[in-house]
């Protein structure tokens, strides 16, 4: 437990899931960890087994899309904590419906959680990681925010693309404060909605074929890529786009 020792980590849409395990991951190392998501009821398995850890945990009621939410998280985190190291943007949303089919609704939505909510935090908390002293921020994308994937909708593809994009440009323009950013690029995750999908045969092959290593990623494969971005480790990676896809975008 000594690879985030001391650092205080904020990781949203960390209920459960890939956020769950990232925030789990960080804990294990020593972090004090703040897990904000909207479904507190999710979050308590989350909460327990961190505190079975002996980390310290909090719960944080956020709105990735609304910006009175990220002040007043902002301002929990501040009174309990007095500072900020490490932020991971890990909520999104996907809508799976074809460009030709989308509501525009639909799209914005998507574009609410997936880019509005990362730029959001951004936003709030680069003042708190200066303070600091510099720090980590983790945006959370896809292997669709490097290429064109052809079993995954085009809205999905925009919003991790504009991600991507926003990751380079926050890593370039403070990086004079010792505030690093960098994005990791998941191929399809072996999660309980994935398993209901690969029900179906065809879908397997499929996803499983485009996968050099022949198998799909697991959330501790994505959550150890987090914790090297988060740590000291990786003190002079910065705007680098991390693919965890088993050479996915390799081949």
């Amino acid at each position: 437990m000594t690879r985030l020792k001391n650092k205080i980590a904020l990781i949203t849409g960390a209920a459960q899931g890939l956020g769950a395990a990232i925030a789990k991951r960080f804990a294990q190392e020593g972090a004090v960890v703040f897990i904000a998501d909207l479904n507190a009821g999710a979050a308590v398995k989350t909460l327990d087994q961190i505190k079975e850890i002996g980390a310290k945990v909090y719960f944080l009621s956020l709105d990735v899309t609304s910006e009175e939410s990220w002040i007043k998280a902002k301002e929990e985190i501040i009174k309990s904590e007095g500072k900020i190291d490490i932020l991971v943007n890990n909520a999104g949303i996907n809508i799976r419906e074809p460009i030709e089919e989308m509501q525009v609704k639909s799209f914005d939505a998507m574009l609410a959680v997936n880019v509005k909510g990362p730029f959001l935090g951004i936003k709030h908390f680069i003042p708190v990681l200066r303070k600091a002293g510099g720090g980590s921020i983790i945006n959370m994308s896809s292997v669709c925010g490097l290429i064109g994937h052809r079993y995954t909708t085009e809205a999905y593809t925009i919003t991790k693309g504009a991600l991507t994009l926003m990751t380079k440009t926050i890593a370039v323009r403070y990086a004079k404060d010792n505030i690093r950013c960098n994005s990791i690029h998941p191929s399809t995750v072996n999660t309980p909605l994935v398993q209901e999908l690969f029900k179906n045969p065809d879908r397997k092959a499929e996803r499983l074929g485009e996968v050099p290593l022949g198998r799909l990623a697991t959330d501790l494969d994505v959550a150890n890529a987090a914790l090297f971005l988060a740590s000291d480790e990786a003190s002079f990676l910065n705007g680098v786009a991390l693919p965890v896809d088993g050479g996915t975008t390799a081949d």
